[in-house]
This record gives structure tokens, sequence and C-alpha cells, in this order.
């Protein structure tokens, strides 16, 4: 079985993900590290040379080597991986994948990523914790509808990993 974190940057999917890849004993696989392999160069440094639309091109091509492998894993996407191309399409056709999205209320959101700005191209640019709400709440309206579209939604909030973990084993099984 491959299981597929969706959701929002910042919405737990590569902690969550180690964390359940553990448990489960599946590799685990970060979308990001897998483009930066086969692109050879850091993820920032893509969008910074090359744009967004490049990146989401590879993302998409990435996505698809992956779900080809037949071996088992949890894979945490990119927060705009689901919402571009035919990515969710891909995803929700393939037999042996499941789909979730971690869904975080805003503020969870904003509290993780303020601090974590710097690291992230989309949103290295706002200046305040305001504007990354609004930030976020725009791109949660557009996003959704793909995010939706995961064959479950576990609300995360201010839960452990662990207590995630646990909620997403026993809808899984």
């Amino acid at each position: 079985m491959k299981i597929v974190l969706v959701g929002y940057m910042g919405s737990g999917k590569s902690s969550i993900g180690k964390k359940l890849a553990e448990v489960l004993r599946l590799p685990f696989k970060d979308i990001d590290s897998e483009i930066e392999k086969a692109e050879r160069i850091s993820v920032s440094k893509i969008f910074s040379q090359k744009g967004e639309v490049y990146f989401r091109k590879v993302e998409n091509k990435v996505l698809k080597q992956l779900l080809k492998n037949s071996n088992s894993f949890v894979l945490a996407t990119g927060g705009g991986t689901p919402c571009y191309s035919d990515a969710m399409e891909i995803i929700g056709n393939q037999e042996d994948t499941v789909s979730v999205y971690l869904k975080n209320p805003i503020n969870t959101l904003v509290s993780r990523l303020f601090s974590e700005k710097v690291d992230r191209p989309l949103i290295a640019h706002l200046s305040s914790e305001i504007e990354l709400e609004d930030f976020i709440r725009k791109h949660l309206f557009e996003r959704a509808f793909y995010y939706n579209q995961a064959d479950m939604i576990i609300d995360v909030g201010s839960e452990s990993v662990a207590k995630t973990v646990e909620k997403i084993i026993l809808k899984l099984f």
C-alpha cells in the first residue's frame, strides 16, 4: 500500500509521515527530497532560478514516477502537489494507494509557518502574521477542492503526531 499525505504547508505531512511510516514499517518518502535528487538542486533554487511553473512540472513528473513504483511507502507531498495538473486524479486512480488530507485550522498553520517562512519560497516575502493569515486563507480556499478529494480527511489541530498517526491507522484498517 502507498499512503499519500496531502495538505497545506505546515500541516504536518513530513513529521506525521515519518512516524506513520515507522509504525507501519514502511519507507518514508518526501516529494521535495525526491525532486532535489532528480534535479540535483534545492527546491528553493529551483523556484528562484527556474520558477514555480517549472517546479510544478517536475513535481508532477516525480509524483507519477513514485506512484508507478510497486513498493509500499508513505509519501509526504508538497502543499501544492495535489493542485496542479492531474495529480489528484493520478493519486485517486492508483488501486494500491490511499490519500490522506491532513486538515489544520488556519491559526495553527499561521503559528507554525511564520517562524519557518524564510525556508518556504511561497511565503518568504510576507512580513507579518496578518499577511500570512490572509495568504493562507486565500490559498486554502483555492486548494480545498483538491485536498477534499482525498480518500480520508484527518482533522489535526493541536493533536500530537502520535495521536494523528493513531487516527490514520484506525481509519486505514
